[in-house]
């Protein structure tokens, strides 16, 4: 059968996460608005400030401070998602994901070593397998998938591996 063996790193996990709010529609939502919402109220701030008072200095000040979270907000909401991503998960959760797996193709299951321990994901119980930039994701669920990162195999081939976990889950899914 075919097997192969990787390593699972915290930046991993984060990707992962990081695509899954990509696609929450109602998470980008919220950021499109923090992002609008935020420097229109600054800028009409600034505009009460030289209609009312003619002081320009001041509406230059809270313009450039409209402008500069209009760019950074994204930046510092996404910083804060990754560390709550990673604040999920205890400590020893987090040993017990990261480090060397290896995944190895049984005819009813797909059984996954890491260092958390022996774990058999049944074939009838997955959803998909996709390739996304530099992983591969094997879904076992909605919203959990294994993991596989393109640049850290250490032995097996991905490439006939994943496709043979595919035909798996077609036929027996």
């Amino acid at each position: 059968m075919f097997e192969i063996e990787y390593e699972f790193k915290e930046e991993d996990l984060v990707h992962f996460n990081e695509l899954r709010l990509k696609s929450d529609e109602e998470m980008q939502k919220t950021i499109r608005k923090s992002r609008l919402l935020v420097p229109g109220a600054m800028l009409l701030i600034g505009m009460f400030y030289y209609v009312y008072y003619a002081d320009m200095k001041t509406t230059a000040y809270i313009a450039i401070l409209a402008i500069a979270w209009g760019i950074v907000s994204p930046y510092i909401m996404k910083m804060d998602m990754r560390r709550q991503f990673l604040e999920k998960y205890t400590e020893v959760e987090k040993a017990g994901m990261f480090g060397i797996h290896k995944l190895k193709i049984e005819p009813n299951y797909l059984l996954e070593v890491s260092p958390a321990g022996k774990h058999r994901n049944y074939w009838k119980d997955m959803l998909r397998v996709d390739y996304v930039e530099k992983y591969v994701h094997i879904f076992i669920g909605l919203d959990s998938a294994i993991v596989i990162p393109v640049e850290r195999i250490k032995s097996g081939d991905l490439e006939k591996f994943a496709e043979q976990a595919e035909s798996m889950i077609e036929r027996l899914g």
